[in-house]
């Protein structure tokens, strides 16, 4: 597994509506390896591959990360900012992110000390609200450097632990990752369909990227590609799981935005099954990912599924994946495309 290009694409910054920087490393990586790239007018890059047939298939993967965007900056240099996406407000205490202004600033979200709180202060979920950013340089110089407008995405480090991938962003930089390497997978093999795969944006705040590119592309078939929750945690009941990381890559069923088609879904288990991969079925009661942008929002709708990989603290300040997951979901994606003239169109 590429560990060096998986760290770069998940330590590059993009924030929704900011991913220039990380659209930039997809390009770079894209070359050679399709016979069209396009880039349309919000920022999606269309890497397409001509099959034998002109049936399309749609595969989205978005480039966006959850982040925060300025706000506010007080006369004494203390930032204040709104989200980009969804958060869980008590995992930001004393976290290091990084201001995308005129340069990158390093600052630390902040908040009022425990030692001064109430003891009903102590006792209330912290919110959004109580959070500032602290970048330790004088207000003139905050001011100079950093504009209401200016993007945040968080400061953290890529790591290996143990037979895991340990980093900020890997949802959704996971399938950035796994769909370049689909791409490097096929190169010179022939397919049946063209294959038109979406590195979306806006994802975190709509699923706005995907239902453009989905409307011009009008595709018959579609998978989303996306991390999915793994709770295989201290406390967690049979049944609350979702999925487990280890046990392979993950066949959506469902989620809050999307019934996956009951054919594609069969699909893909039986394509799993011939090649050995092992998977895991997926139904997710809330949440939803570019799955529902490709299935829905072309006339007709297309036969669509999804591919997640299972991941420990989503939106958390850190999440974590296993290498062989990674590994099965590239393996499930490239077999499938290679195979889908195979689908079984009968309800």
């Amino acid at each position: 597994m590429n560990i060096s290009l998986l760290k770069d694409i998940c330590t590059t910054p993009g924030a929704p509506g900011f991913e220039k920087e990380i659209r930039t490393l997809v390009l770079k990586e894209l070359e050679g390896l399709c016979d069209e790239v396009e880039v349309d007018n919000m920022g999606n890059v269309h890497a397409i591959r001509r099959g034998k047939e002109s049936k399309k298939v749609m595969i989205g993967a978005h480039m966006d990360e959850i982040g925060f965007i300025v706000t506010h900056i007080d006369d004494k240099g203390f930032i204040r900012f709104h989200t980009l996406g969804g958060f869980d407000p008590k995992t930001l205490t004393a976290q290091r992110v990084l201001i995308h202004g005129e340069k990158d600033i390093v600052g630390v979200m902040a908040s009022k000390p425990i030692h001064v709180m109430s003891p009903d202060e102590r006792n209330k979920v912290a919110k959004l609200s109580d959070y500032f950013i602290d970048t330790g340089l004088p207000a003139e110089e905050v001011k100079k450097l950093v504009k209401i407008g200016d993007p945040i995405t968080r400061e953290r480090e890529f790591i290996e632990m143990g037979d895991c991938v340990n980093s900020k962003s890997l949802d959704n930089r996971l399938a950035v990752f796994i769909l370049i390497e689909t791409f490097k997978a096929l190169k010179g093999k022939e397919l049946p369909y063209d294959i038109y795969g979406v590195f979306t944006v806006q994802e975190e705040v709509g699923i706005r990227g995907a239902n453009v590119a989905a409307l011009k592309i009008k595709p018959d078939f579609g998978f989303g590609l996306d991390t999915t929750i793994a709770f295989d945690l201290p406390g967690a009941a049979a049944h609350e799981k979702i999925t487990e990381l280890g046990q392979g890559t993950a066949i959506k069923i469902m989620d809050a935005s999307t019934i996956c088609d009951s054919r594609m879904v069969r699909f893909m288990k039986q394509v799993a099954d011939k090649h050995t991969i092992k998977w895991q079925p997926e139904i997710l009661t809330a949440g939803g990912t570019d799955t529902a942008g490709i299935q829905r929002m072309t006339e007709g709708g297309s036969i669509a599924g999804a591919i997640s990989i299972p991941t420990r603290h989503l939106h958390q300040v850190i999440e974590m994946a296993h290498k062989e997951d990674i590994q099965g979901s590239i393996d499930l994606l490239t077999a499938c495309l290679q195979e889908m003239d195979h689908i079984d169109l009968n309800w």
